[in-house]
């Protein structure tokens, strides 16, 4: 189905951003313990602290966001995180890098990346019919866990013979190529209505979350999605751990435990569309919503040697492909039932929403695992994942009447042509 040259830039910038992203995974961690020689503690405090303190200043985005033209809010941000993260490699050549450095471009990256997203999501909105936004979503799913599987050994490789500087370097212009791809989109752009001289309160800033909390399907999806990546997230590293340092897998192996199923989202990704022409939007989003909770509960049978890699594979690779299928769905949602003139907002919104949520509970399997250890903190997330399908949309409010239509009518305010 084709979807004009504006999505198809759109889309373009979003491959080009991801496939640096994933480039460049590990290059920050490698950079502190190799070149700043930090501790175990200081590299899990810039991950963790890195993605809390950027979901804190991307709040008062959401406002800014919503009252400017998207396609220049994308570029903007990418440039942002363009220029913070090319100063790493030039602080690095000139003997300066430091570890304060290195939180500050984590946290320029995360607060620009959620409102990059904020814009982007909205601006599908208007540049998609309503009718193709699952097709449109489902493509973005199965670029993100094609680079996912492609990104981290290539990086790896990059890593081995040149160093993490050019895996940061090449992530750096990734944004730069982002930004002119945005450039390259014709047509008119989209922007909330403000009133001349007004300035964004604190009623602005909590818009989304209002939004979120008033409306049944979205709250429940919001409650279910936070909750489910951050217990799923919790886990990467305690299962690094588990891997590598208990059970002694080499690097090779662990990095082929993770690239491999994540084939199963672009399978799960390209499933999706039909699936939903096939079944409906809501039973394919219930079944995999429920399998995705399911499926993680397998990790708690991991051990060592081949066996216990065949296990991971196959757990991460049915898992992924769950969330390949239900992704695209959710995200089609989510935007279906959110006024144009609000999307900026809850996208902003539910992104600080879920990387809180993954950071608070990052820091808390941590803590668990080091009182019952790796696998057992592994298991206690699989089982608080069970429930978490009680949790997703019902089917009175899921089929109410009007419920996630009247968005699909109103059109946001377009800047001139």
């Amino acid at each position: 189905m084709r979807l004009g040259s504006g999505f198809g830039w759109l889309w373009t910038s979003y491959a080009v951003s991801t496939y640096g992203t994933w480039l460049a995974f590990g290059a920050f961690p490698l950079l502190a313990v190799q070149v700043l020689h930090s501790s175990a503690f200081a590299v899990s405090l810039l991950e963790a602290a890195g993605t809390a303190v950027a979901a804190v200043a991307a709040v008062p985005l959401g406002p800014w966001v919503a009252h400017r033209p998207k396609r220049q809010v994308m570029v903007a941000t990418d440039l942002a995180r363009f220029l913070a993260m090319a100063s790493v490699p030039v602080a690095y050549l000139l003997g300066v890098l430091s570890y304060g450095q290195l939180l500050a471009v984590a946290v320029v990256c995360g607060a620009a990346g959620i409102a990059f997203g904020a814009a982007s999501g909205a601006y599908l909105k208007h540049l998609v019919p309503g009718g193709r936004l699952l097709v449109a979503n489902a493509r973005f799913e199965g670029t993100s866990w094609v680079s996912t599987a492609v990104g981290p050994p290539l990086g790896g490789a990059l890593v081995g013979l040149l160093g993490p500087v050019v895996t940061v370097t090449a992530d750096a212009s990734s944004y730069l190529l982002s930004a002119l791809a945005v450039r390259r989109i014709r047509g008119d752009d989209v922007a909330a209505p403000r009133a001349p001289g007004a300035r964004p309160t604190g009623a602005d800033l909590a818009r989304g979350w209002r939004f979120i909390g008033q409306e049944p399907v979205l709250r429940r999806l919001f409650l279910n999605s936070v909750l489910v990546g951050g217990l799923i997230m919790a886990t990467a590293p305690l299962l690094a751990v588990l891997l590598l340092g208990d059970y002694h897998l080499p690097p090779w192996q662990y990095g082929l435990a993770f690239g491999v199923p994540a084939l199963g989202g672009l399978v799960g990704a390209r499933l999706s569309a039909r699936l939903v022409r096939r079944h409906g939007r809501y039973r394919v989003l219930a079944v995999s919503g429920w399998l995705r909770a399911v499926f993680p509960l397998g990790l708690a049978f991991v051990g060592p040697g081949v066996p216990g890699l065949l296990t991971v594979i196959v757990v991460e690779a049915l898992l992924i492909t769950c969330m390949g299928v239900f992704n695209p769905v959710h995200a089609t949602e989510r935007l279906r039932r959110t006024p144009p003139d609000h999307t900026a907002q809850v996208l902003t919104a539910w992104s600080v929403g879920s990387r809180l949520t993954q950071a608070v509970l990052t820091l808390l399997w941590g803590v668990l695992a080091t009182v019952v250890g790796p696998l057992a903190a592994i298991t206690a997330s699989g089982v608080l994942l069970l429930a978490t399908p009680l949790l997703l949309p019902r089917p009175e409010a899921w089929r109410r009447p009007g419920s996630g239509v009247a968005s699909e009518g109103r059109r946001a305010v377009g800047a001139p042509r």
